[in-house]
């Protein structure tokens, strides 16, 4: 297994404050890695350390295998490329400026690929506007683009959606889509927009108080998020060879409830029960959010 990047114990403090706390975390190579936490959780903290912006306390990170102790890291930091808190945008140049300047400092041969770049983040139309009549949305897109100028393997965006209106979200989730699935970029989002990173991200990391508490896929997610129907009979025996019989997924929550799986007509099973002398005393729909699941486990680390 590939890890474009691994922590060990990663640790930063600052003074007695611990902003990160021997945080372990691992990101495969072709994920998009939603890292979730409250504000001051330290998911910038974390950022920045990667990013080469800060030096950690204590512990390690590697980039594609190599530790940022060792003097090989400067060449694998080429690699990334990143949006930290809000892009660096110069507003009274246009957005192809912004380019062509972006293109200098990173010390670029040439300024072949920018048309490329406008066009692959829905800016070229307006390539010849300046910056500062742009939406946040746009802004935002044009920032991406920046940070896409070096060809990166692996994108960091920091609260990529913080502000946006519903259409600029929508189209920061499809260029985030693109990117990860036709060009193969690995990407990190720091998000707390929970919902919306449900609908991109592959692999999850909650991050509380300094400290990663729990990394889940989304497939592994999804099982505990999908629809589910609580019922209470007076009979589980009976309930539960009917489930068997009817092929369902199932599962017995106790000794008189069992929570059903996935699209069913329950108004079906409740009048089949019946007729098994199985009455059904009680029913709850379920349908868990990202949200609930990450207050859950933040809850569960408390304790």
């Amino acid at each position: 297994m590939e890890y474009v990047l691994k922590t060990n114990n990663l640790t930063k403090n600052y003074h007695h404050f611990k902003a990160l706390n021997n945080v372990n975390l691992h990101i495969e190579k072709g994920a998009i890695y939603g890292l979730i936490g409250k504000n001051g959780a330290g998911k910038t903290t974390l950022i920045r350390l990667i990013c080469g912006l800060q030096q950690p306390t204590s512990g390690d990170y590697f980039i594609y295998g190599v530790s940022f102790k060792e003097k090989e890291i400067y060449e694998e930091r080429e690699r990334i490329s990143a949006i930290v808190e809000e892009p660096a945008l110069l507003l009274n140049m246009t957005a192809k400026d912004n380019l062509i300047h972006q293109y200098k400092i990173m010390g670029m041969p040439s300024l072949d690929g920018i048309d490329e770049l406008l066009e692959l983040v829905n800016l070229k139309e307006v390539s010849n506007k300046k910056v500062i009549n742009f939406s946040l949305g746009m802004k935002q897109r044009l920032g991406i683009a920046m940070a896409l100028a070096t060809n990166p393997d692996f994108l960091i965006l920091d609260e990529p959606i913080n502000g946006l209106d519903p259409e600029g979200i929508i189209d920061i989730r499809e260029l985030i889509l693109k990117l990860n699935k036709e060009k193969g970029i690995t990407i990190l989002i720091s998000s707390h927009y929970l919902d919306e990173l449900s609908k991109v991200a592959t692999y999850y990391g909650f991050l509380d108080k300094g400290k990663i508490i729990k990394e889940i896929s989304a497939r592994e997610l999804n099982q505990y998020l999908r629809r589910k129907v609580e019922i209470q009979v007076n009979s589980i025996k009976e309930a539960v060879k009917y489930m068997e019989e009817k092929k369902l997924e199932y599962e017995v929550l106790n000794d008189d409830t069992i929570s059903l799986y996935g699209k069913v007509n329950i108004s079906k099973i409740i009048l089949e029960l019946a007729k098994r002398d199985c009455i059904v005393k009680n029913i709850k729909e379920k349908n868990e959010s990202l949200e609930n699941y990450f207050l859950k486990v933040v809850g569960e680390n408390n304790d």
